[in-house]
């Protein structure tokens, strides 16, 4: 852990930091490096005062809800006067006129191409090029891979030829589907070729061509004999790639080797809830990684199998339109950069007092500095904006602080206003409840909002913590106000004018083992009018990428656009339970559950720094965890212990037998320290059992400023 800093007028800036902005981020930019020092010094003291007096204001909310539920607990619950209540105090506002976005240059991916969307943690090269690369994806490899495809030899590492078929079988149908001939089906072509600009296939010389034939694009190859057919359905391209000779077309008369389908269309690059980063060397390797990405020279170097790979960013995939003339398609996701929020601090810099800066301004800065790389070039971002998705924001208040942290980076940086554009997550109790006066306040650089079930449970838990008992976590799902919220989100974002502009999206699958699942159950978010939704890797983003060739998301735009709207009063339905009547065995289930997914993840990120997972439940079922998913597990126990549900003392001899659980359950991890061997002096452990008994008196209930304490005493005796 570097320690070293340096002098910049009045600044301590970490060496390694320094080095960084200096040789690397500013180096090829027009920016003289002392101006930009300079400058930032005095963007950020006139920032961070209204950061400390924000989250001031958080604290008072917080004291007069509580103080509320408090003079009220035993009473009936009443949503109109706690409704008043909430606009007395300034918690709720005053809902302005409508109107509309008035977002400019977004990309084509933004605001046309409703898919998937990956979330990839920042410090892992390796991942964020896969994820990058993620664009396009092997439609046979993604089946053939999965437990979408069954087949009796599915676990052997041996091709399976029936379970080769069954992914041929299941393609056809997916090209009949969406792709559909004049009175045939693609399992009896047995030629492609191009004719009079023409896509034209063949079945025993018989000439058949697509029922819809805009849907042909272009090609690869020659016109007689094409290696590449690009076809089009609601804006997703797909290749069918014609190779006789290959091994996975042997069987298949027209020659077709693989469906390359259109997947990732955006990515979020992600600082925050995926990333253990916790100081300056942290902080460089994420944003060593960004400025890769924006350069486009970000290279990895990897063994596999006993060979050393290279990966690297893909390059434009080239082609030939149908009236001949050459043509490419972004080869890439649309990267956009996830920022932390407004809470934690980062020792990378130090102001004047000692005291440590804002970590989202500082991300703020450095993101967007690396960023002026792609507007010289614009590989990434063709129409040269720079999308910052900014998470845990409070309010109106808060995003228009945001907008001003922008508009300083712009000024910084020699930006044209409103260059950098803001994705909105609605994952906190007071955004959701103010969304439309939030996205007014960004309403001239909002791309995106999009619902966080977890992140928004944790904020619903403590937020209500003095309010009684809450119900079970698998319970929430299907709570009043989660329906109403995930509603809300897209009526609001529709009202105001997202529909062909801005993303609406939703969160993410979390069991990355379950594909079949998932295709069968992922489509309700596009249902629900979402034209992006949160894929775990980019196997899953090519079988979700399925679901938005069966829906036209923006003919469902409209449908919503005249269902009736939520009752607000169901928002602030708090989901308690008045008199709990679980058996002792349902109480000591819950809690062990959520502490196995405490330990689990905690004890990856405190000892090895890993901020994102797969991690096993209590039934070794593999999850995807991040600190959202922690939120929600170490507020539930919390809300639990303060109601009487449990006691401390019965939460903890859980928690040590749910060590030893994950100790079991990662023992073939030869980088594993054991939290069982001795509880005393397990710092993983001690940060897991802090996060469940200091939960309720965390800063909305967050997990992140423990975990930051933990880590940097972790690394410290590391080094």
């Amino acid at each position: 852990m570097s320690k070293n800093y340096i002098k910049v007028n009045s600044l301590s800036v970490s060496e390694r930091l320094l080095n960084f902005v200096n040789r690397e981020a500013i180096e090829g930019t027009n920016l003289n490096k002392k101006k930009f020092w300079d400058d930032f010094e005095k963007a950020i003291y006139k920032l961070i005062p209204i950061n400390k007096s924000l989250l001031q204001k958080r604290r008072i909310l917080q004291l007069e809800i509580d103080r509320w539920h408090l003079n009220n607990r035993g009473k009936n619950f009443n949503k109109i006067h706690y409704e008043n209540f909430l606009k007395k105090i300034g918690y709720l506002e005053k809902e302005g006129k409508d109107f509309k976005i008035k977002t400019k240059n977004l990309d084509y991916e933004i605001s046309k191409v409703p898919g998937p969307q990956l979330v990839v943690p920042i410090n892992n090269a390796r991942y964020v090029l896969n994820a990058a690369n993620a664009r396009y994806q092997s439609l046979y490899d993604s089946l053939y891979g999965t437990d979408v495809i069954e087949s009796e030899e599915s676990a052997n590492e041996r091709y399976d030829p029936e379970r080769g078929l069954e992914v041929i079988k299941f393609s056809k149908k997916f090209l009949d589907k969406f792709f559909t001939l004049k009175s045939e089906s693609w399992k009896n072509i047995d030629r492609i070729y191009i004719e009079d600009k023409n896509l034209v296939l063949q079945n025993y010389k018989k000439k058949i061509n697509l029922k819809n034939k805009n849907k042909f694009v272009g090609y690869r190859g020659s016109k007689d004999k094409p290696e590449a057919i690009i076809l089009k359905n609601n804006n997703l391209h797909i290749e069918i790639i014609i190779n006789p000779y290959a091994f996975s077309a042997k069987s298949d008369p027209a020659g077709i080797a693989d469906i390359i389908v259109e997947a990732a269309i955006t990515t979020i690059c992600d600082h925050e809830d995926s990333v253990a980063s916790v100081d300056a060397d942290d902080k460089v390797v994420g944003y060593r990684n960004w400025l890769g990405l924006m350069k486009g020279d970000l290279k990895v170097k990897f063994e596999k199998k006993g060979k050393l790979l290279i990966r690297k960013l893909n390059p434009d995939r080239k082609y030939i339109l149908k009236d001949g003339t050459p043509s490419k398609l972004h080869g890439r996701a649309l990267l956009l950069n996830r920022n932390t929020g407004h809470l934690m601090t980062n020792p990378s810099i130090l102001l004047e007092d000692g005291s440590e800066i804002p970590e989202g301004i500082l991300d703020a800065f450095i993101t967007c500095l690396c960023c002026l790389h792609d507007l010289k070039s614009k590989k990434n971002s063709k129409t040269g904006s720079i999308m910052i998705v900014k998470p845990k924001q409070h309010g109106p208040d808060e995003c228009g602080f945001t907008d001003l942290i922008f508009e300083k980076v712009e000024k910084v940086l020699g930006l044209e206003k409103y260059t950098i554009k803001c994705g909105i997550m609605d994952e906190e109790r007071r955004t959701t409840l103010n969304l439309k006066e939030c996205i007014r306040k960004l309403e001239n650089r909002v791309f995106f909002i999009n619902t966080g079930f977890l992140d928004r449970t944790g904020d619903e838990i403590h937020t209500s913590m003095e309010s009684g008992p809450m119900i079970k976590k698998g319970d929430m799902k299907q709570s009043v106000w989660i329906k109403a919220y995930e509603n809300n989100n897209v009526d609001i974002g529709l009202k105001c004018g997202f529909s062909g502009i801005a993303q609406i999206g939703k969160g993410m699958y979390p069991e990355p083992d379950n594909m079949s699942k998932m295709l069968n159950e992922k489509i309700v978010h596009l249902n629900a009018g979402a034209n992006c939704a949160w894929v775990p890797s980019p196997t899953a983003a090519a079988l979700h990428a399925l679901h938005y060739h069966d829906v036209d998301i923006f003919k469902r735009h409209q449908i919503i656009k005249k269902r009736k709207k939520i009752n607000k009063l169901d928002l602030l339905d708090i989901p308690t339970i008045s008199k709990p009547n679980w058996s002792k065995n349902e109480i000591r289930n819950e809690i062990a559950n959520c502490a196995q997914s405490i330990l689990g993840y905690v004890v990856r990120w405190i000892d090895q720094g890993i901020g994102c997972s797969k991690v096993p439940d209590i039934n070794n079922v593999g999850l995807m965890e991040d600190r959202a998913t922690l939120r929600i597990s170490s507020q539930h126990i919390a809300n639990w212990i303060h109601h009487g549900i449990c006691d401390a003392e019965q939460v903890m001899k859980i928690m040590k037998k749910m060590a030893i659980t994950v100790d079991e359950q990662n023992k073939t991890d030869p980088n594993y320290s054991k939290m069982s061997d001795n509880f005393n002096n397990s710092i993983a452990f001690s940060a897991a059992c802090d996060l469940v008994f200091k939960g309720r008196i965390q800063p909305s209930g967050y997990t992140e400023p423990l975990l930051h304490q933990k880590r940097l005493e972790k690394k410290s005796i590391k080094n």
